[in-house]
């Protein structure tokens, strides 16, 4: 161990855990008991010292998910409007892949998330997300994927794996994360399109709406998905009842999937996802709507009838996506949650053990609307500014 990677350790053990949760504004639902010991505001604890954020890449319009390839052969970007870049390690951003399937860049849709097939090195294989066009204003959320050239300047053999089921005509809660597994699974999140009418179709097993979904790589349902031999349910599901799933990750010790979605005022939850659980929206709520009034039953409380979420923030942080971090540069971090902030215009650092949260800490407060968060090889850290003239951002030590 390196005596800088020792004091990083040492000055993480030493760190106070402070009795009192992060700072935050007036919550929406201050009277709220929450269903067990550190479901929310958990002590805050800090822990980073100085950070240094450089930009690596700027100019790029509403960046929304990124992926980092191999090596040295630096990252891939999607912007919403509909464009798919490559950007060098030192920061040359690329003119718009072609081939890249259209988009409904309307409102919060366009052009989502983008992963790498775990073989991606043998096989090139890409995953999108994005809003898909359906005509007379209608969209869903679907998923693609693709190879990408040698050359990275095209797409090639783009299948379609997935479209979410019923159209919508409200271009908002698109959810839109991908997951690709080492064992031949996707998982794709989805919203529920944020309207009334629409988000009870969270509870709808006929829709694909407010779920996670799991198929194949083929787009084919996974047999043993918990509703694949229910006549009446769509069989890609594998949770459903939830809002707006906008963060996903993979455990790197369990291989659980985990997921992060937006609350209305107040509520945004962090989720622990089981096959076949139901996680309340929009019955139940540990925020309330935008307008005061209370949300489905008016109960705040998951137990028992749906699942309770592992954390939740009342107020929001306005989650973007999230990552487990592994890696060399923060060891006093490693497995810790960090979450992309859009509202708290920071990067949200969550200690777990097993799957309670246990301290709290935001990062780079101020740095603006965090969109995508992920570890690059050398252990630090990327982020994305989501903005018309958004950044890619390295974080480092100071």
């Amino acid at each position: 161990m390196s005596s800088r990677t020792l004091a990083l350790l040492l000055a993480f053990i030493a760190a106070p855990l402070s009795a009192q949760p992060v700072p935050e504004g007036a919550e929406n639902l201050p009277d709220i008991t929450p269903a067990f010991a550190q479901q929310t505001e958990a002590p805050q604890r800090i822990t980073a010292g100085g950070l240094t954020a450089t930009p690596v890449a700027q100019g790029l319009v509403h960046p929304w998910g990124l992926a980092i390839l191999p090596g040295n052969a630096g990252y891939l970007v999607t912007e919403r409007p509909g464009t798919l870049r490559h950007i060098s390690t030192d920061g040359v951003v690329s003119p718009p892949l072609g081939n890249v399937p259209v988009v409904h860049a309307v409102q919060q849709g366009g052009l989502l998330d983008v992963a790498l097939a775990p073989d991606f090195a043998d096989s090139r294989i890409i995953y999108l997300t994005y809003a898909k066009p359906l005509g007379g204003g209608m969209s869903a959320t679907a998923a693609a994927r693709a190879v990408l050239s040698q050359d990275m300047t095209t797409l090639t053999d783009v299948q379609e794996i997935f479209e979410q089921t019923p159209p919508s005509p409200t271009p908002m809660h698109y959810g839109s994360r991908i997951r690709p597994t080492a064992d031949g699974m996707v998982y794709i999140t989805t919203g529920e399109h944020s309207s009334r009418a629409e988000r009870v179709l969270s509870q709808a097993l006929s829709t694909t709406y407010g779920k996670v979904v799991r198929i194949a790589t083929d787009g084919t349902a996974v047999a043993d998905n918990p509703f694949a031999q229910t006549d009446t349910a769509q069989p890609q599901i594998y949770s459903y009842g939830h809002r707006n799933i906008q963060g996903a990750a993979l455990h790197p010790g369990t291989g659980a999937l985990w997921a992060i979605e937006h609350g209305p005022a107040g509520g945004d939850e962090l989720n622990l996802i089981v096959a076949g659980e139901n996680y309340g929206w929009p019955v139940v709520s540990y925020g309330q709507n935008y307008n005061g009034t209370p949300i489905g039953t008016g109960a705040s409380r998951h137990a028992p009838d749906f699942t309770e979420p592992r954390y939740y923030w009342d107020p929001v942080i306005a989650p973007g996506d999230m990552t487990f971090y592994q890696g060399d540069m923060f060891p006093q971090w490693q497995g810790n949650a960090l979450i992309g902030g859009l509202v708290a215009g920071a990067i949200v650092r969550l200690e777990l053990d097993g799957d309670t949260v246990v301290a709290e800490e935001r990062l780079l407060e101020g740095i603006g609307r965090v969109r995508d968060v992920d570890v690059d090889h050398d252990g630090s850290i990327l982020i994305l500014t989501d903005y018309e003239d958004g950044e890619l951002i390295r974080v480092t030590p100071e």
